[in-house]
């Protein structure tokens, strides 16, 4: 082995760049290549699988390679948006983390020409009652809101679920989305050689150094000597941001632009350079610090908050140095892009780094060995519900209800301003939030989705089950779906098991893109999310973005005394349900194979059901199965259920295209004839009292 520092790089890495470059790099640029070409940056051992997912469609107006995918919805304008993951900062400093992590996906937004105006947040714990657990939840809720509230946007929705596989390694992904005129949109591929390179926000510090890197590791023990590497966030500092750079924007004055998030400066400018085909130089004496005696290579890689880099013609600065100074933001020409393949960085009068931009922007991909598992599924020690009385439903049923993960909660998202820019027409606590965008006179839809116990029992079939999950959703409340985002969180791809679970879910999801017509438009990877107390389970997570032919939409709750109960769909699975997991203690496969006609079938009727106003309320049957999707119809309505009959699987059998509507009697006999020739089962009644009862 070499006893040189190699800062994360794989000796094999190493050598290529050294072969690459015909000489040694220096310590500086070794250090650009560490995070250019880290897990984080480069996506280089998922890059192949990635490039499974089918990314263009009928509303598809910019897809992957650009800050954040655009969705077409009509009216010439656009609804961008993103997911990124802020799992490893969130886990060290979870207040921080989590804000910067909103704060990241907002600015992507913001790099497209959009202005955000909605975000949710999809977080991932170990146990509730674990005093670490604890300490992070209470963390991470705090910087999701602080941030969000303050920035004025507005936090819409999202999903909290516990499971003691994310003990030792919390998951974080944010989810942004924004209003854009397309006629107005900026791409990261059209700077072009002459035009200089200008950096507006705040100043530069030394947070966040090398995070990108850390970001692309496992979490060790010693989780506090990482607290340099989370970066600090001021979202009054952001507002001001997005309001100077819309500005500009508005004045024609931008060529392109880039968030600087991970890698900083480097990877900004690389990105923008090596996209363009082209190359920069970047004056770090010009960048402005908010400390002394930065080194070069702090200042390159720095990931302090709230700053973007825009590309202009030099013409212009003085017009775009007048803005920011309104805002009261930095603005300084810190580079320029140029008409060759080089990557320069100088700092007092000297040249610290020399590298081909094309080369440092594209590392090599990593192909790693696949081995399928000898076993699939998770097995629980501490089985809570191993003494109940399984003979008796209703108190399985009351178990399952009183758990964090079922239980109430608007505790957290009562925390977040879900109402600032006035567009949220249904938000948090429902299967999907609605938006009015009044420039349009449209409704939109937002719908997250994750089933990492069934991406454990069955990988593929969990791939699938994810998407499908999210569309499902949409077309419930009565939405078509437009596009997806993606966050695909997973442990080390080193281990060949874990990469052909990886590999697996993932040919599930694009499948399920593929047959459902919803194709992946933006995303993130993030891997190697495991610690010393091991690794977290498969968890990809998606956001799908859907819209409405009309001005209506079914809500997921109230329904009214005189209605009847049907649940549509075939009897579900339990091998991954929450019944295996906290009653039985172990969730194994296979999984039942999706029906994809059956799936299409079910997304068209229930899109119809919704337009036609067949049903008082109706909710998806997910994560819980019948008998948790009951209680939550009726939670905070005026009125409970009845549910007759049904054994274990009727009521806590969990995935395929499944929905509890609550019907009223006129429309009865032309609700069943939208679902004739679909499994479709009178289950129930709407009770005069608040309980929900299964007979």
């Amino acid at each position: 082995m070499m006893a040189k520092n190699l800062y994360g790089l794989k000796e094999g890495e190493y050598l290529k760049i050294k072969e690459g470059l015909g000489r040694e790099p220096n310590e500086t640029e070794l250090l650009l290549f560490s995070v250019m070409w880290s897990e984080h940056c480069s996506y280089k051992s998922s890059r192949k699988l990635l490039s499974l997912f089918p990314t263009t469609g009928k509303y598809v107006y910019r897809g992957p390679g650009e800050n954040a995918g655009i969705v077409d919805i009509g009216s010439g304008l656009g609804i961008a948006f993103k997911i990124e993951s802020h799992n490893h900062p969130s886990a060290v400093e979870p207040v921080q983390g989590a804000a910067t992590g909103v704060g990241g996906i907002i600015r992507d937004i913001l790099a497209v020409g959009a202005r955000p105006i909605a975000s949710m947040d999809c977080l991932f714990f170990g146990p509730p009652e674990e005093r670490r657990t604890k300490f992070l939840r209470e963390g991470v809720i705090r910087g999701v809101g602080s941030y969000g509230n303050a920035v004025g946007v507005p936090t819409v929705g999202g999903m909290t679920y516990y499971d003691p596989a994310y003990s030792g390694n919390p998951l974080v992904n944010a989810m942004c989305a924004g209003l854009v005129e397309l006629d107005k949109v900026v791409s990261a591929t059209a700077a072009k050689p002459g035009n200089i390179l200008v950096l507006v926000g705040s100043k530069t510090g030394r947070d966040g150094i090398a995070g990108a890197a850390f970001a692309s590791a496992e979490l060790d023990a010693s989780v506090k000597e990482s607290k340099p590497q989370v970066q600090m966030g001021d979202p009054f500092a952001e507002k001001l941001l997005i309001e100077c750079c819309l500005e500009i924007l508005d004045k024609g004055l931008i060529v392109s632009m880039q968030d600087m998030g991970a890698a900083g400066i480097t990877s900004s400018s690389v990105e923008l350079a090596a996209k363009a085909k082209a190359g920069a130089e970047i004056y770090l004496d010009n960048v402005p610090l908010r400390e002394e005696d930065m080194k070069p290579f702090e200042i390159a890689l720095s990931e302090s908050q709230e700053r973007m880099l825009l590309a202009i013609d030099e013409t212009n600065f003085g017009e775009v140095r007048a803005i920011a100074d309104k805002w009261g933001l930095e603005c300084a020409i810190i580079g320029k892009i140029i008409d060759e393949d080089r990557y320069v960085l100088t700092h007092k009068g000297e040249i610290v780094a020399d590298l081909s931009a094309s080369f440092l922007a594209s590392s090599p991909e990593t192909d790693w060995p696949v081995h399928k598992p000898d076993e699939l599924g998770v097995s629980y020690p501490k089985v809570q519900g191993a003494a109940l009385d399984r003979s008796d439903p209703s108190k399985v049923v009351d178990f399952l209800a009183s758990l964090p993960q079922f239980e109430d909660k608007s505790w957290i998202y009562e925390q977040y301003d879900h109402m600032v820019q006035t567009r949220t027409t249904l938000g948090p606590g429902n299967p999907v939030a609605i938006l009015y965008i009044k420039e349009a006179d449209k409704l939109i839809a937002l719908a997250a989705a994750s089933d990492p116990w069934t991406c454990a029992a069955d990988p593929f079939a969990g791939g699938v089950e994810t998407v499908a999950m999210a569309i499902r959703k949409l077309a419930v409340a009565g939405a078509y779906p437009l596009g997806m985002t993606d966050c695909l969180n997973f442990p080390s791809p080193e281990v060949p098991e874990n990469f052909w679970i990886i590999s697996e879910v993932v040919k599930g999801m694009a499948l399920a893109c593929e047959k459902l017509n919803c194709p992946i438009v933006s995303g993130n990877v993030s891997l190697y999310n495991e610690s010393h107390e091991g690794a977290i389970l498969p968890t990809p997570v998606v956001c799908a973005v859907g819209a409405f032919d009309g001005m209506h939409f079914l809500k997921a709750k109230g329904p009214e005394l005189s209605d009847r109960l049907f649940l549509v769909g075939k009897e579900a699975s339990l091998q991954a349900s929450a019944y295996r997991r906290y009653v039985e203690g172990r969730i194994s496969g296979p999984v039942d194979p999706v029906n994809f006609d059956d799936e299409r079938t079910f997304i068209e009727r229930a899109i119809k059901t919704a337009a036609l106003k067949l049903a008082t309320c109706g909710r998806c049957v997910s994560l819980g199965g019948l008998a948790l999707a009951a209680i939550k119809m009726a939670s905070g309505s005026r009125f409970g259920l009845e549910i007759k009959g049904g054994d274990v699987q009727f009521l806590f059998g969990e995935g395929g295209p499944r929905a509890l509507y609550s019907v009223p009697e006129a429309k009865t006999s032309e609700f069943l004839k939208v679902w004739d020739g679909f499994p479709v089962k009178e289950i129930g009644r709407v009770r005069e009292d608040k309980n929900v009862r299964f007979a």
